[in-house]
């Protein structure tokens, strides 16, 4: 199960990896712009300081699921699972803020939630099984 746990927080990571770089490095290009549902180069011209800030807000939730991971690998269980489970969460409530900000953001939603989602129901089963 671990394995399962490591690969879903994994890919949760990369993919707000991905994120980052779209929006704190290649706001301005018509592909990622449009991506975002922005109408023109002036639009993302306009909200490129916005876009840039959140992506950082990716980046590092990205670096403490990987922390985690890491921390738990390497034999301290408890914090790396509070860091892990905390920074999988955050994105979870964050798409959920997505979702709640308009109509037509369920698709970017489950994209930025499928994988912590997973690694979350994962923890919870394997803390459930696993209890004595």
């Amino acid at each position: 199960m671990i394995i399962l746990i490591t690969a879903a927080a994994v890919a949760a990571a990369a993919v707000h990896v991905l994120i980052f770089y779209w929006e704190s490095v290649a706001w301005t290009r018509p592909t990622v712009w449009r991506r975002f549902g922005l109408a023109s180069q002036e639009d993302a011209e306009t909200t490129r300081i916005l876009a840039y800030n959140q992506g950082f807000y990716n980046l590092f939730l990205a670096i403490g699921t990987i922390l985690g991971v890491i921390l738990y690998a390497v034999g301290l269980v408890g914090p790396g699972l509070a860091i892990g489970l905390f920074s999988v969460s955050s994105m979870v409530l964050a798409a959920l803020a997505l979702v709640s900000s308009g109509p037509g953001r369920w698709k970017s939603a489950i994209v930025q939630a499928l994988f912590p989602l997973v690694t979350v129901v994962l923890v919870i089963i394997e803390l459930i099984t696993s209890t004595p």
